[in-house]
């Protein structure tokens, strides 16, 4: 594995949920031989990264089928991947802390959590990241008539903006953002909110209790319910993707340190230490790849020689606004055109400008 992918790799953390009285394995000593058992939990609300099978119950996803891997791949390592409420990894309390189950050792790690700048360092450690820096931020606005009431050109003054309560980007990630249609930074003067979780936080913005709502901008993407089976959230509000509400800002990145991450642990638990080698070598191989094409995560993962050119093509979630080129209907709004023709009016009146200059001289 190359150098830049290790270091690339350092960064997000995991989410997760425990049933039943877990305990906590022991880590042990080097000179036995034997392998490091650890127990990573997740919630089941997260596809791809974090879910249930609907035909077995069994836990799964990306982060599951990598400890999974990494389990059957490396001696020194067994993972076992239990299932947890987030809120028993991270919780919201206090402006942001670690979840009880983490905290008193019942779980070693949560797993598919994004390293963020703020508050998250002050009480975690990460693993290298298993995505590269993939988990943007964006902006979700209502729609009237196909159009965003909250435009991107809005700098949030005066407005009232939603979090998600437990999750990334977390509340105070706002002010490490850049604007990707203005480039840049929001005001400081709205009113921040906080949903207990991502339906809660979708419903006061649709309701007019938020103008806009700080969420990842592949969340709304990934709620969408097309197989008809019941999930954990409210599939018909998430069916106004496109219609109802849009991103009017995407790709911004200003609030994390890395990418999704498998393991977010205690701060100074060393369990991100003894991950990290088996995760490295996991990552640079054909199985990663295979995992990355089953859950449609290539252009995200890590490149290593087992991906092709084709499979790194950016989705319209991982592009910031100003490469969006379609309207509001696919759920991801471009620039508005204000601001597209100003700059060209802008780039025409300097070409002029110039152009006298040079016959006047």
């Amino acid at each position: 594995m190359s150098r830049s992918l290790i270091v690339a790799c350092t960064a997000c953390a995991a989410v997760v949920s425990v049933m039943g009285n877990v305990k906590s394995p022991t880590l042990k000593d080097p000179s036995v031989k034997g392998s490091t058992k650890l127990t990573f939990g997740q919630d089941t609300n997260y596809p791809p990264y974090a879910f249930k099978n609907e035909s077995t119950g069994e836990l799964t996803g990306f982060g599951k089928d990598i400890a999974d891997g990494m389990t059957a791949m490396c001696d020194e390592l067994e993972i076992q991947v239990v299932e947890t409420k987030w809120s028993n990894c991270w919780s919201s309390a206090g402006g942001g802390t670690l979840g009880a189950l983490l905290e008193d050792g019942t779980l070693d790690a949560c797993m598919t959590y994004t390293h963020t700048q703020g508050i998250r360092n002050k009480y975690a450690d990460f693993s290298y990241g298993i995505l590269e820096v993939n988990k943007a931020a964006g902006l979700l606005s209502v729609l009237e008539n196909g159009k965003p009431i909250v435009t991107g050109l809005d700098d949030l003054a005066g407005k009232t903006v939603v979090d998600v309560g437990g999750w990334a980007p977390t509340a105070d990630g706002l002010g490490f953002v850049t604007n990707k249609c203005t480039d840049q930074k929001y005001s400081s003067d709205y009113t921040l909110l906080v949903g207990k979780n991502n339906d809660e936080a979708l419903e006061m913005l649709l309701n007019g209790t938020a103008d806009a709502m700080f969420v990842y901008a592949d969340q709304a993407y990934n709620y969408q319910c097309k197989d008809g089976v019941e999930k954990e959230w409210d599939c018909t509000l998430w069916d106004g993707f496109g219609t109802n509400f849009a991103y009017v800002q995407t790709g911004q990145f200003g609030y994390t340190n890395n990418g999704t991450t498998l393991a977010m642990t205690k701060k100074d638990s060393g369990i991100a230490e003894k991950v990290n080698p088996c995760l490295a070598k996991f990552m640079a191989s054909k199985e990663y790849h295979d995992i990355c094409v089953k859950y449609e995560l290539t252009d995200s993962c890590y490149r290593n020689e087992f991906f092709t050119q084709a499979e790194m093509e950016k989705k319209e979630y991982n592009k910031p606004t100003d490469e969006h080129k379609s309207d509001c209907s696919n759920g991801y709004c471009p620039c508005p055109e204000t601001l597209l023709s100003g700059a060209y009016n802008h780039m025409v009146s300097g070409f002029l400008a110039l152009i006298l200059t040079l016959f006047m001289v």
